[in-house]
């Protein structure tokens, strides 16, 4: 499952279809954990745009943050760091079982 709280940023139709793409692969590997929900959560603050990711999966919880000026490179960032948290997790998973 997934949330999108995009607060005070102004996101097209088309630009939430592109965070759903850059997300698959994320999905993919959360579903695979099982009890997969995932939050993210943006903010506009002066000049920067704080993206935050809060992840509940089987394997635990974790958070991923990133602070760009813009929020194409902010959502990027964040989209690369949720998918190796989540890839090392299910490494972990794969090597206790």
């Amino acid at each position: 499952m997934i949330k999108l709280e995009v607060g005070n940023v102004m996101l097209k139709p088309s630009h939430r279809r592109q965070l759903m793409t850059w997300l698959k692969r994320s999905l993919r590997m959360g579903e695979r954990l099982g009890d997969f929900a995932l939050t993210i959560t943006m903010r506009r603050d002066g000049r920067q745009v704080e993206v935050r990711a809060d992840v509940h999966d089987s394997a635990g919880d974790f958070a991923c943050r990133s602070r760009q000026p813009d929020w194409h490179s902010a959502l990027r960032e964040m989209v690369r760091q949720l998918s190796g948290r989540l890839h090392d997790q299910y490494i972990q998973r794969l090597s206790m079982a």
